[in-house]
């Protein structure tokens, strides 16, 4: 089987194909006639490269990030108003 070399402008098409568009990669790959083992190691590369996907990714990151310590701080918060709650109930019972 000959190989095929695909310009760098094709595979960033397909890749945002599936990451983008969220197509699945099987159907992009029988789409444009490729083999979808390929395009499974461009989309995992691309997902590997920082900066890749314009800054998108990296402030979606930092997105999370942030939410994930707002979750911690408003769980510690919580646990701290029910155990004041059992201090409370048992004082005034």
């Amino acid at each position: 089987m000959k190989r095929v070399r695909y310009p760098a402008e094709f595979k960033a098409e397909a890749v945002k194909q599936v990451t983008e568009r969220g197509h699945g990669v099987v159907d992009v790959a029988k789409r444009l006639g490729m083999s979808d083992k390929s395009l499974y190691l461009w989309v995992r590369l691309a997902k590997d490269q920082p900066g890749v996907g314009s800054g998108e990714n990296a402030s979606l990151k930092a997105e999370v990030s942030r939410l994930k310590a707002e979750l911690k701080r408003a769980n510690e918060e919580r646990d701290i108003l029910k155990k004041a709650a059992t201090y409370f109930a048992k004082l005034s019972g």
